[in-house]
């Protein structure tokens, strides 16, 4: 099978706990996050979180990829932006704003590149 390009969106992330999971591996799939950019809606400062749950280790194996990072007022913070992040089956890519909806996100991922 072929590899694919998908983009992963999130529009007004949560700021409850758990966040807002933007993607999600496929069973049997290995895949690659290649971009993750945060965008603040808001003409204030807010933070944003990014975890990423190692699913072979657990459901609570959760962690952080950037905690807390200020993203400032109409701005945006490019958590990947060059290095790679691989993605086993079962893992999950999840944001968390510091307020709510005032936030969105876009992962550039590339899918089953394991076939």
């Amino acid at each position: 099978m072929a590899n694919d390009f998908k983009n992963a969106i999130a529009q007004n992330v949560s700021n409850a706990a758990g966040g807002t999971t933007i993607y999600t591996t496929p069973a049997t799939k290995t895949s690659i996050m290649l971009e993750l950019d945060i965008a603040n809606t808001t003409q204030n400062v807010v933070e944003a979180s990014v975890e990423i749950l190692d699913s072979s280790v657990g459901a609570s194996a959760w962690r952080y990829l950037v905690k807390n990072a200020p993203v400032p007022a109409g701005g945006s913070l490019m958590v990947i932006a060059g290095q790679k992040i691989v993605l086993e089956a079962g893992d999950k890519v999840r944001v968390t704003s510091s307020a709510a909806s005032v936030m969105d996100a876009v992962a550039a991922i590339l899918e089953d590149v394991n076939s």
